[in-house]
């Protein structure tokens, strides 16, 4: 089903985007390539900031609206690469290089499902396909902030590589900066009150504690204790520890819940960095599972974070890749993986069944 030459666009777009290193909040190469792109295919691109969007030309207030949506920032490289992260090297199937498979791969097969659509006047939908910043880093010039000049939307794909299987509910991230209070006092004496003590408390309830209700899809809300400070001399009880929790939420609570269960439980001081990253998910009678279903495509619990968390309507994360290449030294994304993504999105959207 997937056009050749669209396969070939596709396959050429994402050689460039990974010759053009792309981190977060450093975006404007790849999005002065994606811009080039469509206004090589005659399309109308807008941006702002670093995101790149465009509508098809077939659009009508009557119809609903639905978006493609995938990231072309990409985090910094890390040690082990054995080949220059910044060449699109070909091996056989593979192609290698930083972001192919997270979340290039992805991204250029929306673009090739795009491409598809673009010449047919007749879709039940509008069409918008949004390539957007700061993902990788939730930020606040990503996809957030351009959702107020796309207007309504009723749904969407976020294309992450999942091996093409349907992300029906993904955890939500909140990262806790707790301290625990004291009072100091010499070493050598019985003196003071160690916060290194009074942490100890609380890490041991982050560690054993178990919510009550726990997720189909994602099981339960998980904690992890990942940094601890506390002291400044040998001889000197200390008379506060600080220390970072990382939180993932499930659908079962949102983050502001969560935290107020944590707060009634802890006596150290408990401030979220941000309460926005929320579980999210979508229902399993929504149209787009139903017609990914029919497809046999299967549906599982992402434990990983995207900006699906950010979209205030329902969407389905799907993509080719594996998200276990995601962030590794050699990331690479097959061909054959891209083309079958195109072809999936393709047959997603005809199988569309909006009555």
């Amino acid at each position: 089903m997937c056009n050749p030459s669209h396969l070939s666009s596709s396959l050429s777009l994402l050689k460039d985007l990974i010759e053009s290193p792309s981190f977060s909040r450093n975006e404007d190469p790849t999005a002065k390539i994606l811009i080039s792109f469509f206004e090589k295919r005659g399309m109308n691109p807008l941006r702002q900031a670093n995101n790149v969007w465009v509508s098809h030309p077939q659009s009508s207030p009557n119809k609903p609206t639905l978006l493609l949506n995938s990231h072309h920032d990409t985090v910094k490289p890390g040690e082990g690469w054995q080949r220059n992260p910044f060449e699109a090297t070909m091996e056989e199937d593979r192609l290698y290089g930083l972001g192919s498979n997270d979340a290039g791969g992805p991204l250029v097969a929306l673009i090739g499902a795009f491409l598809h659509f673009w010449d047919q006047d007749s879709l039940p939908f509008n069409l918008i396909l949004a390539a957007t910043a700061e993902e990788e880093i939730s930020g606040s010039q990503g996809i957030a902030s351009i959702l107020p000049t796309l207007g309504p939307i009723e749904m969407g794909i976020v294309g992450e590589p999942t091996l093409l299987q349907m992300a029906v509910a993904e955890k939500g991230l909140m990262v806790l900066d707790c301290i625990a209070r004291g009072r100091t006092g010499h070493a050598a004496r019985n003196e003071g009150i160690n916060a290194i003590y009074q942490a100890m408390k609380d890490i041991d309830w982050f560690r054993s504690y178990s919510f009550p209700l726990e997720s189909p899809w994602l099981g339960p809300v998980k904690m992890s204790v990942t940094q601890v400070r506390a002291g400044k001399q040998h001889n000197v009880v200390p008379d506060h520890c600080e220390f970072v929790v990382d939180v993932r939420t499930t659908e079962c609570y949102s983050n502001s819940a969560t935290l107020a269960i944590i707060c009634d439980h802890v006596s150290c001081d408990v401030k979220a960095r941000s309460l926005r990253l929320n579980p999210s998910g979508i229902p399993m009678d929504h149209s787009l599972v139903l017609a990914g279903k029919k497809m046999g495509l299967e549906a599982f619990g992402s434990p990983t974070l995207s900006d699906q968390a950010l979209l205030p309507f329902p969407t389905l994360k799907l993509g080719p890749g594996d998200s276990a290449r995601s962030h590794t030294p050699d990331e690479y994304i097959c061909i054959s993986e891209i083309e079958q993504g195109i072809d999936t999105y393709i047959k997603l959207l005809e199988g569309l069944s909006l009555s």
